[in-house]
């Protein structure tokens, strides 16, 4: 039962544990790299290989679990399955802060990939307190806490690891154990008994999960654009903090900042600017806007000269951050209130999928031209892939919703 109501304050809680989350998750990106060469005595370009493997990996993993973990929220609740996931992160900082080897992050991967709910959780507990009409504005919060947490873990993280690359697992565990001590003491339940569901190991699978929204023909429309911006958007986490070193000679320091930009552009965005722009495009040309503005950002890294250019494109490509908000919104309204967790548990299956390929072929292009052995130098080609893929989903979320009678 629930045992506190959520009140005004809930999507204060759930930003707050997501904020938190993200931070932890940040700081320890700008220096992966550097930890995978000092591991095994690589180069830059070989060491991307082995972060795009870890990170397809923790894709894996939580490509299996998210439905598992979506439909027990559905049928426990919220609050229990967030707890569960915030223990499995900061037990997954603290493994990978001690590596003495290569293989022993790999097993931080898997922890952290098998725990990895809380963002398939935070989405149904959203549902759970908003109003239909409310609901895209409301997901914008997620990705709010996103662009904080990228603020300030990357640029925490870049300087921590310019004393020593291995601090930042440690303050990443730290804060993963004090935001579960938070989440104990704050975040009320917000499911209703009346709205819960039983548990079936098959809409618990990955692919059964995703198949349950063909009942929603918008919804599985939407979900292949998704697929699309997803395999996409694994070029910027997988090689983010590899490109800029190689392309423009940035330190840990300078990859934190760079990400730091990345996280205020994106939280003024997805925090104040969604709020007010979804509802006054109306969610169908949100979308299409947002994800077509992804799509030039992309291009923009790419062929990016400087690093003052890439700023400039950081906070431009900042404004994509409305499309995502407006169609999960959309999709959240096709959907009723017993299984917002499963279409949770269903878009970040979809989205660890398109992760599990997405940055080992990110970083095998990247590695590919940016070995000084390619017959074509061009670090950029990630994001020149990446900006296509997005250039379907555009085309794609157009007709979908262009046919529909969605309105929001």
């Amino acid at each position: 039962m629930i045992s506190r109501r959520p009140g005004r304050h809930a999507l204060a809680f759930i930003f707050i544990t997501v904020l938190v989350d993200m931070i932890g998750l940040g700081i320890i990106i700008p220096v992966l790299p550097q930890l995978i060469v000092d591991l095994t005595g690589l180069t830059l370009p070989q060491a991307a290989l082995w972060g795009g493997a870890l990170a397809t990996l923790y894709a894996l993993m939580q490509f299996v679990c998210a439905p598992i973990i979506g439909n027990l929220s559905d049928r426990f609740g919220r609050r229990p399955i967030l707890l569960f996931s915030l223990a499995g992160f900061a037990l997954d900082y603290l493994v990978m802060g001690l590596a003495p080897y290569l293989w022993v992050l790999f097993v931080g991967r898997i922890l952290s990939g098998i725990f990895g709910a809380t963002y398939t959780t935070a989405g149904a507990y959203i549902a759970d307190v908003s109003p239909p009409e409310k609901r895209g504005a409301n997901f914008g919060l997620i990705g709010a806490a996103f662009g904080l947490g990228f603020i300030i873990g990357p640029v925490v993280g870049g300087f921590l690891g310019e004393i020593d690359h291995r601090l930042p697992f440690f303050a990443a565990s730290a804060l993963g154990f004090a935001n579960l001590v938070y989440g104990f003491i704050v975040l009320p339940e917000t499911l209703r008994e009346e709205n819960r569901r039983p548990f079936k190991l098959f809409n618990a699978n990955p692919f059964g999960a995703m198949l349950q929204m063909r009942q929603f023909p918008i919804v599985f429309g939407l979900l292949g654009a998704f697929a699309l911006f997803y395999l996409g958007h694994a070029s910027l986490p997988a090689v983010w903090a590899y490109y800029g070193p190689e392309k423009f000679g940035w330190s840990e320091a300078d990859v934190g900042l760079s990400l730091g930009a990345v996280g205020v552009t994106a939280a003024f965005v997805q925090g104040v600017l969604s709020r007010k722009a979804i509802p006054a495009l109306g969610a169908k040309r949100a979308a299409v806007a947002g994800f077509s503005i992804a799509a030039l950002a992309y291009f923009g890294y790419a062929l990016a000269p400087n690093t003052g250019v890439m700023y400039i494109v950081i906070v431009l490509g900042a404004l994509a951050g409305i499309g995502g908000p407006a169609v999960q919104g959309i999709m959240s309204n096709q959907v009723p209130a017993n299984m917002q967790g499963a279409l949770s548990g269903a878009t970040t299956s979809l989205s660890s999928l398109m992760t599990v390929f997405g940055p080992g072929l990110m970083t095998y292009i990247f590695y590919t031209y940016s070995n000084r052995e390619a017959a074509f130098y061009f670090p950029g080609a990630p994001f020149v892939l990446a900006g296509m893929l997005t250039l379907f989903a555009v085309y794609i979320i157009a007709r979908v919703i262009g046919r529909s009678e969605v309105t929001a």
